[in-house]
């Protein structure tokens, strides 16, 4: 296994508690803040985007388990999100070994802008 220096450690601690934040805070939002960050510490950009998903799961799991023992979740707000989630999960993991990296960074880009100006114009 690879020897990671001290200061690579600590930027990766880093990037790994600001996306656990956003993701606690926002709701799964540490997604859109994971791949550049991720991407940013030297992983390539469809690395950056399996790790993201392999990140946010655990800390979604984590989050859900927070939130469980301070709120009531209602079941039937969120049950019926499952199997649309989950076929859309495996279309898109079909699909990313498949778009270029130049066509999903641009993608991943205008997705980005779309949601800053659709939270700005609220």
């Amino acid at each position: 296994m690879e020897k990671i220096k001290k200061g690579k450690k600590i930027a990766t601690a880093l990037i790994g508690i600001a996306i656990g934040f956003l993701n606690g805070f926002f709701g799964s939002g540490g997604g859109m803040v994971a791949v550049p960050f991720l991407k940013a510490n030297g992983l390539e950009v469809k690395k950056a985007h399996a790790t993201s998903i392999a990140v946010i799961f655990f800390l979604s799991l984590f989050s859900l388990w927070l939130y469980m023992g301070k709120t009531q979740l209602a079941f039937t707000n969120w049950i019926f999100y499952i199997p649309g989630g989950i076929a859309g999960g495996l279309l898109g993991a079909w699909l990313l070994p498949k778009i270029p990296q130049t066509l999903l960074r641009r993608i991943f880009g205008a997705l980005i802008i779309f949601s800053a100006i659709r939270l700005l114009m609220r």
